[in-house]
Formats: structure tokens, sequence, C-alpha cells
């Protein structure tokens, strides 16, 4: 490909505003080099510089109609996007280095945190499966008086108006529920609290 002048710049870039893929082609083959190296000079990354130089060429192709080659050459239009666009992916970088720092503050402190630790959290996960198991395991009248003497406060007479059921009934059902949920704990290698 012979040497590509400003006149041919400034001439793919005017077809490039009526839409002209073949012409935008050109632009890009024409300067993509020189302009991925203006974006690796001010961001010194390569991956960076080529997602910088893509979005410049999108919009080159959304802006070419605002070139005016009495202002400016097309090349020095063209870095001027590439250095406004590395620029701003340099700043939105070090926005996000900085967020990140303050994210991994945050998450050292609640590793700090002794009751968030995932050995802990764990641990507890796998209790709490024990004594649903060993509640479970308890007949429905027994998890149903225990549940109303714990959760509710309730005392034996509340709990057998409550569910209709004979005082000595109740009060059978919620020590020998007490007794099978300790055994079913000790067992489980649940320590009673």
């Amino acid at each position: 490909m012979a040497a590509t002048t400003n006149e041919d710049l400034a001439r793919w870039l005017a077809r490039v505003a009526l839409r002209d893929r073949v012409a935008f082609e050109q632009v890009y083959r024409a300067t993509s080099g020189h302009l991925l190296s203006v974006a690796f000079r001010i961001l010194n990354q390569r991956e960076r510089a080529e997602e910088t130089l893509q979005e410049a060429f999108i919009n080159v192709w959304h802006n070419a109609g605002s070139f005016n080659a009495s202002v400016a050459s097309p090349m020095t239009w063209l870095i001027n996007i590439v250095r406004n666009k590395a620029i701003d992916a340099l700043r939105s970088g070090k926005t996000e280095r900085s967020s990140t720092v303050e994210l991994d503050d945050e998450a050292m402190q609640i590793a700090a945190d002794e009751s968030q630790q995932p050995l802990r959290l764990l641990d507890e996960s796998l209790h709490k499966l024990k004594i649903d198991a060993c509640m479970a395991a308890l007949s429905a009248q027994q998890r149903q008086a225990l549940a109303l003497a714990y959760y509710r406060g309730m005392v034996h007479t509340e709990i057998a108006e409550s569910i209709g059921a004979p005082l000595g009934t109740v009060k059978a059902w919620v020590r020998r529920g007490l007794d099978k949920l300790k055994g079913c704990l000790e067992a489980a290698g649940v320590a009673a609290a």
C-alpha cells in the first residue's frame, strides 16, 4: 500500500461520515499501528491500549462528520481522540484500583471479625443441621410442646390449654422431648448450651 497522505485520510473520513465501511477500514489500516503506540505510551499496557484503540475507532465511526480539516490534520484529530480515550482509561483504572483497595480494607475488617470466619460459619451451619435433625427425630407433639415452651415462653398449663391436651400429657411430652433431644445432641457431638 502506498504511503497515506493527509488528503487520503481527510477523503476517507468524509466517506466514513456517510457510513462507508470500506473507507473506515482504510482509515483503520493506515493509522491503527501509530494510534496503538499512542495509547500504549499513555497506558503502558498492551491489552488496555488495544481496548482504548477499539473505543477510539467506535468514536471515529460515530463522529467522523465532526472532523474539520481547517482546524486540524486528520492524524492530529485521530491522535487527539485516542489520547483522550487513553487518559479516560487511565483515570478509570486509578478509580478502580482505589475502590478495590477500599473494598480490600473492608474485606479484611470483616475477616478480622471472629464471628465471620469461614470455619466458624461452617461449624455453626453444621451444628444447626445436627440440631434440626435431632428436632426432626422428636414426635410432632414433642416438637410443638418444646417450641411453645422455649420460643413462646409458655408454661405447662398454658401449653395444655393452647393445644387442648391434658396437663400430665404435656408435661410428659416436654420431659421426654428434652431427654430425647439431649441424647441426640450429645450423640451428634453438639455441646449443650
